[in-house]
């Protein structure tokens, strides 16, 4: 029987390790990976739009562009106004889609506040039953004015009106911007109209249903006034009260009964308006659907309030009276994946401009005009904006093209919900075993096959493998991984095996002669050779980081900069002879600032630690890695200390041989010749964490390799080396756990300081300050 050799399990390990770590990244998600994997979505959206696409035929717009502006401006119509145009112009469109037959109205227009400023409107009474009647309701006690027995009607009332009467209209509305009583009470429903876009800008989903606070009365009259200085966003709701945040002043705190009411006296005192209760709930919650879900639930008939929400499954249902269900498929916040068939532009869809439509309404008010087409009858039409360089502009990122009108989101989600066609994903098992499968294909050929047939086969399952996701996804929008299968169970396991069968070991052990041996000791270098466990690809450890960097740096530079312009200027230089000077004055800067950062980069070799870069006057150094060390924070320290008594000592010597200049400059100047210039005295301010931080090799191995540390810890020491005065040492918390663990004496010399906030962290740190003799 052969005997078993180590390496024979490497290929097996190898295949294993890299099919962990991509069904670990398929599990987390990280940022990059999700990216591009919505890329691909992406292209899968073309492709599937290009070959298979369903469009509901009842679907249309609305739109206001940049001629509907010049037409409103020109008076054409009989009225001018010019591009903030009165509420009646849409309370004119809403009349004219209901008396044509819409089923359902929809405006993706935000109307947050009353326009008392809009030029009223005057509306003959005998043609609208019942809107003196609701005026009066509306107005109480106020009187009606009229004008020819015509009643004048403010614009925001008329568009009231309208709303009121077309009994089928959907308000456009945001968490942060509800529509107005006026018009939320008298329209069928709201709509969330909130776009929330991918971190690379482009708008692939939207949320199912949105949960609206919608504030007590009072609560919004105090945020509007200044003297409060609260924000209702940033409210914290508790038990048994209401805590009202305000920067720079102390905190409202609202107490809330068992019930959870709170008492109006505690805003307005005793004087309590008639009718008011004393005790009224601070806010209530109103659900409010995708404006596309709540325009083809309209359509349908299906009861949004009766929906079930089963996020954990995934799904929410909705139903109507006779059976008809749609399940949608959503992420654990509710988020659903826009299935993008539609175009704004698209021949399927009934479009008309708005102006066209107001030149209907107003056609139809003419006593013996023939009345106009009933375009939209049985249609569900979406008012919206697709005017440029002005505040109607509605446009983004989608799928489908770089810069297009992001109505199309509410289109096609109404198209999904009313063909029940939506995007599914496939659950993470399925992923994982569609990784496993292909990398277990890709290690077989990988390893069995020469080089050649090898990659052939690679390729060859990567291709059948994208071609079954595009068709799945154009079929039945069913979306399958790629990015993960592909990279992670192909590429790399590919060329993990291909470079294990042709990379030797002796090949590992100048790489890391030729990378540790300028960063750390030579013992140290000699230790890591000597171990066959050493992992430079990216690891996890405990480490301290310290960054040093020079203080007074940047006076150093322009002084000696304005000495050799001085001494230019004096000696009427010019040309080479200018050029020499100041490149003699940079070298001599250079020089100095070399001197400083060799005293750093050598103790920190002198104290077990690795050098990891220069960045400009500072040094970045870190003990912990690649050779472990359990007493990397007390090294840390011990060698930054080191490093002030070092530079205090440089300090001393520079200024002794200031004072022996400072006389040859007299007698110098006696003589007529210039003064030699003065020894630059810098200082050190130096920031030190522990924790635990990704550890390893960065950057290319054809250019620059570079064996480092990056995380949360890290940021935080150069925080404090941000915070640190010259020759001061300041150490994160954790690092003086350290030293009281290890070096109680060192520990006692360690000074709190007042915690402050730094860049990057929410919370105050807590940091100490390292005194030494």
């Amino acid at each position: 029987m052969a005997r078993f050799r180590p390496e024979h399990a490497a290929p097996g390990l190898i295949a294993a390790g890299l099919l962990t770590c991509a069904c670990v990244l398929q599990a987390v998600r990280p940022a990059p990976v999700e990216l591009l994997e919505l890329k691909t979505f992406d292209w899968r959206a073309r492709v599937a739009r290009h070959f298979a696409r369903q469009v509901a035929t009842n679907l249309g717009l609305v739109f206001i562009s940049d001629k509907t502006i010049a037409v409103l401006s020109s008076g054409e119509l009989g009225f001018r106004y010019g591009l903030y145009w009165p509420r009646h112009i849409y309370g004119r469109a809403v009349h004219e889609l209901a008396t044509q037959g819409a089923n359902a109205i929809a405006i993706d227009i935000l109307f947050g506040e009353l326009r008392p400023d809009h030029a009223p409107v005057q509306v003959d009474q005998s043609v609208e039953p019942g809107l003196e009647q609701w005026l009066g309701a509306l107005r109480k006690a106020e009187p009606l004015l009229r004008v020819e027995d015509k009643l004048v009607v403010e614009s925001d009332e008329y568009f009231a009106w309208r709303l009121r009467q077309a009994r089928n209209v959907i308000l456009a509305a945001e968490a942060t911007l509800v529509p107005h009583p006026l018009f939320a009470t008298n329209a069928l429903c709201l709509g969330d109209v909130a776009l929330a876009p991918d971190p690379d800008g482009v708008m692939r989903r939207v949320k199912v249903f949105s949960e609206y606070r919608i504030w007590h009365p009072l609560f919004k009259l105090a945020e509007s006034d200044p003297d409060y200085g609260i924000d209702l966003r940033k409210a914290r709701v508790e038990r048994d009260k209401i805590v009202l945040e305000r920067t720079g002043l102390p905190d409202i705190v609202v107490p809330l009964d068992a019930e959870g009411n709170f008492e109006l006296a505690d805003f307005i005192g005793e004087n309590i308006p008639a009718g008011w209760a004393p005790k009224a709930k601070p806010f209530r919650t109103v659900r409010v659907w995708q404006l596309g879900i709540a325009l083809a639930a309209q359509q349908l008939g299906l009861d949004l309030e009766r929906a079930e929400l089963d996020l954990a499954r995934g799904r929410v249902v909705i139903s109507n009276a006779s059976g008809l269900r749609r399940v949608i498929p959503v992420d654990a916040d509710g988020y659903m994946h826009i299935d993008w068939s539609i175009r704004p532009g698209d021949r399927e869809l009934t479009k008309e401009p708005l102006e066209e439509l107001l030149r209907k309404h107003v056609l139809r008010t003419r006593a013996g005009a023939a009345p106009p087409a009933d375009t939209w009858r049985d249609k569900l039409a979406i008012i919206c904006s697709a005017a440029t360089g002005s505040d109607l502009a509605d446009r983004g990122a989608t799928p489908l093209e770089s810069e297009g009108l992001l109505v199309g989101a509410h289109l096609n989600v109404a198209n999904s919900v009313l063909t029940g066609r939506f995007v599914r994903h496939a659950g993470l098992l399925c992923e994982l075993a569609l990784i496993c499968a292909l990398g277990v294909c890709t290690a077989f050929g990988s390893w069995r096959f020469r080089p050649g047939w090898a990659t052939a086969n690679a390729l060859a399952l990567g291709f059948i493998y994208l071609g079954v996701c595009a068709w799945v996804y154009v079929q039945q929008r069913y979306w399958l991984p790629i990015v993960m299968p592909l990279v992670g169970g192909v590429l790399l396991q590919h060329a993990g095996l291909v470079t294990y069968r042709v990379v030797f070991a002796e090949r590992e052990r100048r790489r890391v002669r030729s990378i540790f041996s300028k960063l750390v000791a030579p013992e140290v270098v000699q230790e890591l050779l000597s171990t066959g466990t050493l992992a430079l690809g990216g690891a996890s450890r405990e480490v301290t980081v310290m960054f040093a960097d020079l203080r007074e740096f940047t006076r150093l530079t322009d002084t000696a900069r304005a000495e050799a312009a001085e001494f230019v200027r004096r000696h009427g230089l010019t040309g080479a002879a200018a050029e020499a000077c100041f490149e003699e004055r940079a070298r001599s800067t250079l020089a100095t600032v070399n001197l400083y950062l060799s005293i750093v980069a050598e103790t920190v070799k002198n104290h077990g630690g690795t050098l990891d870069k220069y960045i400009g006057d500072c040094v970045m150094a870190f003990w912990g890695a690649p050779r472990p060390d359990p007493m990397h924070g007390l090294n840390a320290v011990r060698a930054a200390i080191a490093v002030q008594r070092a530079v205090a000592a440089l300090n001393r010597s520079r200024m002794a041989e200031n004072l022996q200049i400072s006389r040859e400059n007299e007698l110098r100047a006696e003589r007529g010749e210039p003064p030699l210039p003065l020894l630059p005295v810098l200082s050190l301010g130096i920031g030190i964490n522990s924790g635990v931080v990704t550890v390893g090799l960065m950057g290319s191995e054809s250019h620059i390799l570079n064996y480092t540390v990056f995380g949360r810890d890290v940021n935080l020491a150069s925080r404090l080396e941000n915070l640190s005065a010259g020759a001061q040492i300041l150490i994160g918390e954790a690092t003086f756990n350290h030293l009281v663990k290890l070096d109680a004496a060192l520990a006692s010399k360690c000074v709190p300081m007042p915690p402050a906030t730094v860049k990057g962290f929410r919370d105050p740190i807590k940091f100490y300050m390292v005194t030494f003799e």
